[in-house]
């Protein structure tokens, strides 16, 4: 494991330089997968768009839908005032036959009045027409409006269900795509219908799966074919060194060389290793089980605690039950590889401790908390990259490790769809905290 000690020696050593250590940083960073997806795909904010009244980001489904009835709706007004201009107009047009008035006639109105001459007898006519006319157009008008109102919520309704079954292809093109994110590469769409530009962007994504399945499929022969090369001459190497060392006649100087190459020879194991698993474990996982976080813990710290002793840290677990989803050899791995980080960068008389708990979306979080070195706030953002290392850190021991220890951790813990995230301790120290979904 490869937590960098302080700047300007090992661990346990007093901090080099004239200046203080950095201050924590106000949050600690986060490494976990969806704090880099919300990076690439910030959340929706209403701007200045169409939309922007609207407090929630509108689907394709939902825009469609509004203009397909916004359309109609203003197809139907125009209609609406035009067929208004075109009745007035016919109203304006039309008249009554011209009546006459004969001598000594009178006329008496509905309302009660009394027509005694022609002028008279026009105007009423006249007024009479307009007024009928009118209540016409209203009438007219009301009844359009209501027809257009029902209507539009047909169209509206319709316009849902017409995008829907336009979008259809495209959520099967996603739903392939998240399926092809949880690593199952050899999904395809394999898109029906009418040659149009839907089916043209499924088979472009067809093409491109097919060649992604290529590349992975050859990346994985050669990670198999580059274990089997590599780890046999480095076991040849060990076996001769071994068969060296245990020959009584070998002479001191040759002896001390013969150790050193060996530590050498079990550092490059431990980075074959590394690497392997690392290549192995960047990929979601497709097949999971229940795992209990608290009895992976458990094996862990029984591999943990001989090394403990040697190098008088004392472990504090506090294992609460925890059921998660995903790969028990794996998050064995994630944590033998927090305790060994936790032993290794330590001090004297330090301690380490590791709990483990429910999470209350029904996962588990596993923490794991040291004493040690003060690890500048500036460095926390870089402990899970490999080979990292500071200014002034020791590249030559191999006790501790070949710096692909958290690598590994944060790659099977994307691997389960989880996070991790670490911060500084005030006295020294780190505190990692790992959380797998359940």
């Amino acid at each position: 494991m490869n937590t960098p000690p302080p700047v300007g020696g090992a661990p346990g050593s007093p901090t080099g330089g004239p200046g203080p250590i950095p201050p924590r940083p106000p949050r600690p960073p986060q490494t976990d997968t969806a704090t880099e997806h919300r990076r690439e795909t910030p959340a929706y904010r209403p701007g200045d768009g169409l939309f922007a009244w609207l407090a929630l980001r509108p689907t394709i489904r939902i825009r469609l839908t509004l203009l397909y009835g916004g359309m109609f709706l203003m197809a139907g007004v125009v209609l609406l005032l035009l067929m208004y201009y075109f009745v007035r107009q016919a109203f304006q047009g039309a008249s009554l036959p011209p009546l006459r008035l004969g001598a000594n006639v009178q006329i008496t109105t509905p309302e009660g009045s009394v027509i005694t001459n022609q002028a008279a007898l026009d105007r009423y006519i006249d007024n009479y027409q307009a007024v009928e006319a009118d209540q016409a157009l209203n009438t007219l008008l009301r009844k359009a409006l209501t027809a257009l109102v029902c209507l539009a919520v047909i169209a509206f309704a319709a316009g849902y269900a017409m995008a829907g079954r336009v979008l259809r292809p495209l959520g099967r093109i996603t739903r392939t795509a998240r399926e092809v994110a949880g690593s199952d590469l050899h999904r395809r769409i394999q898109l029906d219908g009418p040659d149009d530009e839907l089916k043209e962007l499924a088979d472009t994504f067809d093409d491109m799966l097919q060649r992604l399945d290529r590349a992975f499929d050859s990346q994985r022969r050669f990670v198999a074919n580059a274990s089997h090369e590599l780890r046999t001459p480095l076991a040849i190497n060990r076996t001769l060194l071994e068969v060296q060392l245990s020959d009584p006649a070998a002479s001191p100087d040759l002896q001390q060389l013969g150790k050193t190459l060996l530590a050498t020879n079990e550092r490059s194991e431990q980075l074959v290793e590394g690497l392997l698993l690392l290549a192995r474990s960047d990929n979601e996982l497709t097949d999971r089980r229940p795992v209990e976080i608290a009895e992976v813990a458990q094996r862990a710290l029984e591999q943990i605690r001989t090394e403990a002793v040697s190098r008088e840290v004392v472990l504090r677990p506090d294992l609460s039950p925890a059921t998660v989803s995903g790969n028990g050899v794996l998050l064995e791995r994630i944590a033998l590889n927090l305790l060994q980080n936790a032993v290794r960068y330590n001090t004297p008389d330090g301690w380490v401790e590791i709990s483990t708990r429910a999470t209350p979306d029904g996962g588990g979080e596993l923490v794991v908390s040291n004493t040690g070195p003060v690890v500048p706030g500036y460095e926390l953002e870089h402990i899970f990259e490999p080979f990292r290392r500071v200014k002034g850190a020791e590249r030559t021991r191999s006790d501790k490790g070949v710096g692909l220890g958290l690598s590994i951790v944060r790659s099977v813990v994307r691997a389960h769809g989880g996070a991790i995230e670490a911060s500084s301790r005030p006295g020294g120290g780190l505190t990692i905290k790992a959380r797998i979904p359940g």
